[in-house]
Formats: C-alpha cells, sequence, structure tokens
C-alpha cells in the first residue's frame, strides 16, 4: 500500500476544553483553547485505529516551547507510556503522563493525564505524540502560572485571596491626597478576547527575547524574571513597550492619562498597531495595566497606592523641598514627594534571598519609568518583608521603595541673595495611608503597618538608620533626625514659637469655592508681629508645580495665648482654568517672626477637587448576548456653558473596548441624558463605566454593576 493511501493510526483527538478550563480557573479564558496551569493534570482522549499495545510500542509525547526547544532548558520535554524515555541528564521541567483507568487499549481509545511540571516555563506549547512510526501534532496549548498548585512558586494558600488577586476583573485604584482619598473604578479585563495572545506578544518582544529567545523562554519558568520583563514592557522608555508616559500636557496624538478606565482598549490597541505605544500613561495606568497582565498570566496581583510618596533621585533617604522667599514652591527639583504614586504587589517565593521563606510573599513590582534597574526602566520585585526591615541591600531595589515610604523630608528656604535656611525638618509625613482594595469588597485596606513601623516609635528610627548603614547609596549619612520648624544661624534649629496649621471651612470641590482658614498662635508671652505669605499652586500629583493661581500678603500680630484666624478663599472662577489639567493645590503659608526674622515657619496643605457628580444606571439583570442599555446623567453645576464634550463608555464583557459620544455645549443647569447599548457576552457580576470630559472638568466617572444570567 502507498504512503498515499496508508490509514493513519492517529484517527482523533479530544482536548476536553470545558473541563479542562474550568478546573484550571481558565474558562473565562477561552471555549476553544486549551489553557492549563502548571502543576496541575489535564486530560486528553486519543483515538487510535489499532489496538494500543504499549509492551511493544510505547506512545511518546513531546512538550515543546519557544523556537529553540531544549531538554537542559526545560523548554522541551519527552515522555510516555511507559515512561522509559531517554532524556538528557540534566533534563529539567519534566513532564507526567498516567493511562486513565477508564481507557480502552484494545479499541485504540485512551484517556491520557498530563501533568506540566510545576517549575516548567510558561507560555505556548507543541504537544507532538508519536506511537510506531507515525507522528502527530496533539494540541497547541498555553501553560500558566499556578496559585492553587502548592509546588509552584506563586502558590497562594487562600481561596479567597486567589478569587480576588488572580480572577477578579474589576478594582479600584486609590488616588488623591493622604487627607482626600479617590476611589477610581479600573476594569482590569484580564478574560477579554485576545488576552492570551497579547500578553504572549508582551513576553515575545521583550529584549531580552529578541536578545537570547532560548534563554528567555527557559528563564519564564521563574515568576522573578517574569515580573521585571512585563514591569519593563508596560512601559515604553527601553523596548516595545505598551504605554507612553507623560506627566504634563499637551497630550497631542493620544488620550490623557486620567481618561482610561480599564487596561484592555489600552492592550488591544497597542496590539493591533503592532506593539507601538499607546499615549498617555501615567503611575495608575502603568500599574493597572500590568496588573492585567499578571493575573492573566496567573501571577497573584494586586494594585497599591503610598500617599506622600518620596521620589529619592540622589538615593540619600532625605528628600530635598526648597522654597522661594514668597513661599512658594520652586519649579526645579530633583527630589520630590508625590500626592501618590501607584505601584503593583505580585505574590511569589524569593528563595533567591532566604531558602526558610524570609522574604517570600508580596513583592513590589512597579511599571512606571522613574529609575533604571540592572540598566533597564523596570524595578522589582521588593520584598515587602524588607522593605519594612530596611534590608536595603537585598534585590531589586529594596532602597528605592524604602525611601519612598520612608524618606525624611527637608524643607528649605532659599532667598533673594542665594543663601538657603532650613526651616523644616519632617521625619513623619512621607509613607502614609498605604492602600489596595479589600478582598471580596469595595472598601479600602490600609496596609501602612506592612511596610514601616509606626512613626514616632524608637523602632521605626532604629529601622531608618539600619536601612541607612544597608545601603551602600548612603554609607556614612545620617540622614535627617528630629522634627522641627524654624531656623537660626547654622542650621541650629530652636523650639518652635510660633504653630500654624490650616483647617478645613467645608469639602472643597470643583465647580465651587474653596475655603480654608489658616490658624496661628504663638508660644510667646510677648506680642508678636508676622508677615504672612499664602501662596496657591497649582499642582500636578507627582509634586511638580504647574503654575501660581494666586498669592497675598498680610501683617499681622499674635497675641500671647489667642489663636489668630486668617481665612483663604479660592475662587471657582480664578483657578479653574488652572486645575482643568492640574490634580491639586498646594496651599502654603510662609510665617516670618518680625521680632527674629531669621526663624520662618511653614505650613502647607494639599487640596484635592472633589468630582461633580454624574451617574450611570443599567437595568438590574441581563443576559447573555441580548442588548441591554446603559444611562448616564450628568448636570451641569457651575455659571459657565460646558463645551468639548464628551462620554465614553468600557466594560469587559459588556463593551468591544470603548465607545465614544461627542455631546452638544451643556448650558448651566442644564443636564444631559445619553443612553448606550451593551451587549453581554459572559455571564457574573460585569462593571461598566463612564468617562466624561469637558472644557472646565476632566475625567468624571462613574461605574454601575450589571448582573449578566445565562
Amino acid at each position: 500500500m502507498s504512503s498515499e493511501t496508508r490509514r493513519s493510526i492517529f484517527k482523533g483527538v479530544g482536548l476536553n476544553y470545558e473541563i479542562n478550563n474550568t478546573e484550571h480557573h481558565t474558562k473565562k479564558l477561552s471555549k476553544d483553547q486549551l489553557i492549563v496551569r502548571r502543576g496541575q493534570p489535564f486530560t486528553v482522549k486519543v483515538e487510535l485505529t489499532q489496538p494500543f499495545n504499549p509492551d511493544l510500542y510505547p506512545l511518546t509525547i513531546t512538550a515543546e516551547t519557544g523556537k529553540h526547544p531544549s531538554e537542559n532548558l526545560g523548554t522541551k520535554s519527552c515522555f510516555g507510556i511507559p515512561d522509559k524515555i531517554s532524556r538528557s541528564p540534566s533534563a529539567k521541567a519534566v513532564w507526567k503522563m498516567e493511562l486513565e483507568k477508564r481507557s480502552y487499549p484494545l479499541t485504540g481509545s485512551l484517556n491520557l493525564t498530563i501533568t506540566p511540571p510545576a517549575d516548567a516555563p510558561i507560555g505556548k506549547y507543541n504537544l507532538t505524540a508519536r506511537y510506531r512510526n507515525e507522528e502527530t501534532l496533539l494540541a497547541t496549548l498555553v501553560v500558566l502560572f499556578n496559585p492553587w498548585c502548592p509546588d509552584d512558586s506563586v502558590s497562594l494558600s487562600d481561596e479567597a485571596q486567589r478569587q480576588e488577586y488572580v480572577l477578579n476583573e474589576h478594582g479600584i485604584i486609590y488616588s488623591g491626597s493622604e487627607n482626600y482619598i479617590r476611589s477610581v473604578p479600573w476594569d482590569f479585563g484580564q478574560f477579554e478576547e485576545d488576552m492570551v495572545k497579547i500578553c504572549l506578544k508582551i513576553l515575545d518582544v521583550n529584549p531580552k527575547h529578541l536578545a537570547n529567545a532560548a534563554n528567555d523562554v527557559s528563564a519564564r519558568c521563574n515568576p522573578i524574571y517574569v515580573s521585571r520583563v512585563v514591569s519593563a514592557m508596560i512601559n515604553s522608555n527601553d523596548d516595545y513597550g505598551v504605554v507612553e508616559g507623560r506627566w504634563s500636557g499637551p497630550y497631542s496624538g493620544g488620550n490623557e492619562p486620567t481618561h482610561w478606565s480599564g487596561s484592555y482598549p489600552i492592550l488591544k490597541h497597542w496590539y493591533d498597531i503592532n506593539c507601538q505605544s499607546v499615549k498617555y500613561g501615567q503611575c495608575w495606568v502603568f500599574a493597572g495595566v500590568m496588573c492585567s497582565v499578571m493575573r492573566l498570566l496567573g501571577i497573584p496581583c494586586r494594585v497599591i497606592t503610598n500617599f506622600q510618596s518620596a521620589h529619592d533621585n540622589n538615593k540619600n533617604l532625605t528628600i530635598d523641598v526648597y522654597h522661594a522667599d514668597y513661599g512658594v514652591r520652586e519649579k526645579e527639583t530633583h527630589d520630590s514627594v508625590w500626592n501618590f504614586h501607584v505601584w503593583l504587589e505580585c505574590w511569589m517565593t524569593r528563595t533567591d534571598l532566604a531558602k526558610d521563606g524570609k522574604y517570600d510573599g508580596w513583592q513590589v513590582v512597579d511599571p512606571t519609568p522613574q529609575e533604571k534597574s540592572d540598566g533597564v526602566y523596570c524595578y522589582g520585585p521588593a520584598p515587602v518583608k524588607a522593605i519594612l526591615d530596611g534590608e536595603t541591600d537585598l534585590k531589586y531595589d529594596v532602597p528605592f521603595v524604602f525611601a519612598e515610604v520612608n524618606a525624611d523630608c527637608i524643607d528649605w528656604l532659599c532667598k533673594a541673595d542665594g543663601t538657603m535656611t532650613k526651616m523644616l525638618s519632617d521625619t513623619k509625613s512621607v509613607g502614609q495611608n498605604i492602600s489596595t482594595k479589600t478582598v471580596g469588597s469595595n472598601t479600602r485596606l490600609d496596609i501602612t503597618d506592612k511596610y514601616k513601623y509606626k512613626e514616632g516609635t524608637e523602632k521605626e528610627r532604629t529601622v531608618f538608620k539600619y536601612a541607612l548603614s544597608r545601603n551602600k547609596e548612603t554609607m556614612g549619612n545620617e540622614g535627617a533626625t528630629n522634627s522641627t520648624n524654624g531656623t537660626s544661624p547654622g542650621g541650629i534649629v530652636p523650639q518652635p514659637k510660633i504653630n500654624i496649621q490650616f483647617k478645613e471651612v467645608s469639602k472643597p470641590k470643583d465647580g465651587q469655592d474653596v475655603s480654608l482658614k489658616l490658624v496661628l498662635n504663638s508660644e510667646s508671652r510677648t506680642a508678636r508681629p508676622v508677615s504672612i505669605n499664602i501662596s496657591v499652586q497649582a499642582m500636578r500629583y507627582n509634586g511638580s508645580p504647574v503654575e501660581n493661581i494666586q498669592s497675598e500678603v498680610k501683617e499681622e500680630t499674635l497675641l500671647p495665648g489667642k489663636d489668630l484666624s486668617i481665612p483663604i478663599l479660592v475662587p471657582f472662577l480664578v483657578y479653574h482654568e488652572h486645575m482643568v489639567d492640574s490634580d491639586s493645590m498646594k496651599i502654603s503659608a510662609m510665617v516670618t517672626d518680625k521680632l527674629e526674622p531669621k526663624n520662618v515657619y511653614l505650613a502647607v496643605n494639599d487640596v484635592i477637587l472633589l468630582d461633580p457628580p454624574i451617574s450611570i444606571t443599567t437595568p438590574s439583570l441581563a443576559s447573555v448576548n441580548q442588548s441591554t442599555t446603559a444611562e448616564v446623567v450628568f448636570m451641569n453645576p457651575v455659571n459657565k456653558t460646558l463645551t468639548d464634550c464628551t462620554l465614553t463608555i468600557s466594560g469587559s464583557g459588556l463593551v468591544d473596548g470603548e465607545q465614544n459620544c461627542i455631546l452638544p455645549d451643556l448650558k448651566p443647569s442644564h443636564r444631559f441624558r445619553v443612553t448606550f447599548f451593551l451587549l453581554p457576552k459572559k455571564t457574573g457580576k460585569k462593571t461598566v463605566l463612564a468617562d466624561f470630559d469637558c472644557s472646565s472638568f476632566r475625567d468624571l466617572k462613574c461605574t454601575c454593576t450589571v448582573n449578566v444570567q445565562p
């Protein structure tokens, strides 16, 4: 019989998509692609055209990933029934296979249980079967990390945490400031169409893969390596990264960072335009996008916000901030304190640092391009336990994170003659209200105590000094010491004689006048004349000044034992044009004691404006593949016509990408009602998000939950 007419030994293959993907918690990813997790068995049914006799003819299967599969690199594994395969003595990541009892060898019906090892490189694999002298491709499958497997280096024992940090498609990212914490909804969308393809593409275009594909694919067995690769690939500074960062306008050729409400439209656009970076992002966008990728790959991941986050450019664990002699913050500075900064925590073992598990668990990973790590704009993983205890000599990038949550701040007065005077040395303000979403709810979880010991305690100062001693960048630097206010020649800081603080009169709302009061009192027994410089600046969230809004100088006298209250009013008509593209107001008061002019006192208050209300409603129930609606309502709260109005709707499983709507001008006290059509694709609780932009307001957001039934 000729080869053209010879009957194939392999009659058919069943990959049991429904059962396998359900048991491997990948059902939401695909119904017709086999996606499994390492360290966990999956089943395949093979039908032969003749009886199966393993004693005479073994069945051999080869699993291969990457362009240069190798047993020694763990990217190729040969296994079979019986398992008498000749392997390389240094073979890594060996797969296993068993013949299930419900098989019928005499009829050639084989039910196989195949197990990728718990240390297999993640990625796309080909499974090739060989029986007698015939070979066939059984399957193309994807292998992911497995938090459900005790032997996997990302093993997470708590099921509620696995549901939250791997499977939850919706989250909250916190922003604002320590006193005005804002909850921003974020749609991770890790189960959206093509997300597997997109995330594997991110791995395949990273520079390390392009330089040495064989070693890169082999290293994908290690979540430490993968997290560093993904961290670098989310920003566009060194490579074909997903998001281009920009911290000030104009944002031509793209979207303002505050426009985005989810990861999928960004990732899909990056993939569709041949891996060109998407414009534009800032820290929460980088973090939100990376969280989506990590959750899809199977690494437990959560988004963290650190308020009053230090950027220690010179790595001495001290932040120097400079003020002009009329109170405003100077524009040029290398160090800075951000209102907030957003990064990630990823869960994994760190046996590279300690075999006893001391540094296992949550690791800080940050894709925002701030500083280079090993020559690349990536960051982490840095063990949270190491940050807490000041272990600044451990990898990766622990000193930078330690400074973000624990640096000391020194405020300097820059005088017109070029001299500088220390006004304030603050050991407590950096690293406040470190926050993440609570497991199973939309409430905020404060995890500050996981990063630092309580401020003001001896333990906190001891750890700070220990961190200085361990950090090679800061040898011999004792850092700041006590928090004091007021100065004298030679940098000797006296006890404060004038106390100043801001007090809120009403909650600051965008569209309304901002009202505060400055309260001063003197510890002196005599009256003290003072000069008070009050300045209001529009600020970016990263601590960079945008422009001055208003300023005033007052001459007052402080009487012994009495408070002096000074009202501060910033009218909406004065601030609104400056604040459209800014994130906060910084109101500063610099007080000079006229009896001792070298004593200057500073108080600063960061004001985050609360957004005017916008709402979105949907029917409480919806069905798969049946159209439903969402209605967005907004009323113009200001005495000014709103122009350039646009509305954007998004939501994984409900909207394909984004829906955009251009709206007419909106007169004062008028409202719009806009109806969008949604087409649910998957069951479960889904979130629809609305984003409104106009001439006076940027990115007003609201959300609504849709319960989608079969």
